[in-house]
């Protein structure tokens, strides 16, 4: 702590601090530029997000598979339905539904006893089912076989399932306490499905009948016999007698979703629809993105608003601060070269021509989308009518415009083409602003290496501001010595005058 004018009177701290503000106005400017290059790298940093989601657009529009997209009906809807894949081959397709594909499920024949005592309170297997000592089985589902021990004296009908369920034998086991019934069932479907009781010494679930009257849950199961699901059984076209273990087949790159037995016929088309819609998003997503570009490329600079100090701070409200800074931030991109670049990459790609694709669209203008008269404004219009058209007319020449490959770069399709413009103005603004989720503890970018020689000044200016103010407080400190010497010289004086005019 330092306390100052004790002997002398003056504002020691004040004074000293007026004489700082003057040798902080390097040191504040140097602070200014370093927010103003990080604003600069958050700018382009945002930039470059949506270049990297366009991107990814962009990537997906290269491939053919989006313009081979397919569409499937059936005429009879509760029988089967059908989604086709680009593989699928377009036409008519008989499919008749012979078999569903089913598991195989045992229930209790006749209503057995309550579960629950009056009380509501569980009942052992002995008092609901008359049984007593130990009972013993041996089930089999699909995954294996497992030997299961229980004392009719103390378990339950629902430890019963809790001990099967947890077998994981593929076979589920359920009591329905509502309709007081025993269920069992496989886990799926299909012909490899199976439940079995391979020994039941006290015909606690089977019998050597199997028609439920014999054993204790009233189960249709035969001891040693095994109960198996079925696969699903169809024709498609003139191919028949095709299986399924499940209600889910591929034919054909037509999935097929099977519901009931009968027939129905499946239609597979282009789906102008699907490409359509592709499209327009893709034109819509390059809209989006080179208006941003746009907008802070010409976006209006205010030199008048430097980034404020944190003196500056301190004598605004919150409301005036974010006034300021947002007419500090704006502009700072303003004729940034490597916007220039982007802009004038990507609006040439679109607006260009195909070379080699004399048999096929190429160019965006003739499947109706064009550039606005301006230039500048980068944004493409699109006419619907004449696109669909287009897509209907010759699928595969959109195919061509957007992925067509070659060894000439000025040849390759427009997605391609415009992934490579982007690929290129996100590395040249990484280059430049370096990446938001860098791990790395050294920004090696070229606005990293500002900041960080930034912060090496500010760092060797605040030393010396350190030292100048410590100079200025031994200054005073030393006149302050003065001072009091001085006075207590006064003072001895004028007790010695005093003394001898006694």
């Amino acid at each position: 702590m330092r306390v100052g004018g004790l002997a002398s009177g003056i504002d020691t701290e004040s004074i000293i601090k007026d004489y700082m503000r003057g040798h902080r106005i390097r040191v504040d400017r140097l602070a200014q530029d370093k927010q103003i290059l990080e604003w600069q790298q958050e700018d382009l940093r945002e930039i470059n997000t949506l270049l990297r989601s366009f991107r990814d657009t962009a990537s997906d529009m290269r491939f053919s598979y989006i313009y081979k997209c397919k569409s499937a009906s059936s005429t009879d809807t509760s029988v089967v339905t059908a989604m086709a894949s680009s593989k699928a081959a377009n036409g008519k397709y008989e499919v008749t539904v012979h078999r569903l594909a089913e598991g195989a499920s045992k229930g209790s024949q006749v209503e057995l006893a309550d579960e629950s005592d009056t009380d509501g309170y569980t009942k052992t297997l002995s008092a609901q089912f008359g049984l007593a000592g130990n009972i013993s089985f041996e089930l089999e589902g699909a995954k294996g076989t497992k030997v299961f021990n229980l004392n009719a004296d103390t378990d339950t009908i629902y430890q019963v399932e809790s001990m099967i369920n947890s077998a994981d034998l593929g076979i589920k086991a359920s009591y329905d306490n509502e309709q007081n019934r025993f269920f069992l069932s496989t886990e799926t479907i299909g012909s490899n499905q199976k439940i079995a009781v391979l020994s039941d010494a006290g015909n606690f679930l089977s019998d050597g009948v199997g028609d439920g009257s014999g054993n204790t849950l009233g189960l249709q199961l035969r001891t040693g016999d095994t109960y198996t699901g079925q696969d699903a059984l169809i024709d498609f076209g003139d191919v028949t007698g095709m299986t399924s273990s499940t209600n889910s087949i591929m034919v054909n790159g037509i999935a097929l979703e099977l519901k009931a037995t009968g027939a129905g016929t499946v239609s597979v088309a282009n789906d102008t629809g699907a490409v359509f819609d592709a499209i327009i998003g893709f034109i819509d997503q390059y809209n989006t993105t080179v208006k941003a570009i746009s907008d802070k490329y010409y976006e209006e600079r205010f030199a008048d608003y430097p980034p404020l100090t944190d003196e500056q701070r301190e004598q605004l409200t919150d409301t005036q601060i974010e006034q300021w800074e947002e007419k500090a931030r704006s502009g700072l991109l303003r004729r940034d070269s490597i916007l220039s670049e982007i802009m004038s990459d990507m609006r040439s790609t679109m607006a260009g021509v195909v070379p080699g694709l004399s048999d096929a669209y190429d160019a965006l203008s003739e499947i109706g989308i064009t550039t606005t008269n301006d230039y500048w404004d980068q944004q493409l219009v699109i006419n619907e009518d004449n696109l669909r058209e287009a897509i209907e007319k010759d699928p595969e020449g959109i195919m061509k415009l957007f992925t067509n490959s070659s060894e000439n770069d000025g040849e390759i399709g427009i997605a391609k083409k415009l992934y490579q413009d982007i690929y290129k103005g996100m590395t040249n603004i990484m280059d430049r602003a370096g990446m938001e989720a860098d791990y790395s503890l050294v920004d090696d970018s070229f606005i990293g290496k500002e900041v960080a020689d930034i912060d090496d000044r500010l760092e060797r200016w605040e030393y010396r501001l350190q030292q100048i103010e410590d100079r200025y407080y031994r200054q005073f400190t030393a006149m302050e010595k003065a001072i009091q010497q001085l006075n207590a010289q006064s003072a001895w004086l004028m007790q010695q005058f005093g003394q001898h005019n006694q």
